[in-house]
């Protein structure tokens, strides 16, 4: 590190991972989809390039890495990577276990409300 106090080379930049979004985003509406979210962009695998679903063309930023590359290379984010499949057949396996059957959105959020059962915590912990 230099002594100079304007020196600012040693700082970490805000974007440390790579950005997953289309590169040709600029070029205006290439590749974008409507939703009844809005505008979507497709986003890639930064490693591979494999397609990896959609995001708002609003976000300013996404990553998103493959399952392949994750095992290739690991977690590169340094988080705990939970894909959502896992966490719904938590889920799942918690209601037919407690209940014998999948519930209905109204009664899930009855058990969510109701803040008592394990079912609630496993959502409240995947939210």
């Amino acid at each position: 590190m230099s002594d100079d106090p304007n020196d600012t080379s040693y700082k970490l930049t805000a974007e440390v991972l790579p950005d997953s979004r289309t590169r040709d985003r600029a070029k205006g509406r290439v590749g974008l989809v409507q939703s009844k979210q809005g505008d979507q962009m497709p986003i890639f695998c930064p490693s591979c390039g494999v397609h990896g679903g959609w995001c708002p063309v609003t976000a300013t930023f996404a990553y998103w890495l493959c399952r392949k590359c994750e095992a290739t290379y690991g977690h590169l984010t340094g988080m705990m990577v939970l894909p959502d499949e896992v966490q719904w057949e938590r889920w799942k396996q918690e209601q037919l276990d407690t209940h014998g059957r999948l519930l209905a959105p109204e009664e899930l959020a009855q058990v969510v409300a109701a803040d008592a059962s394990a079912l609630s915590r496993l959502i409240k912990a995947g939210s």
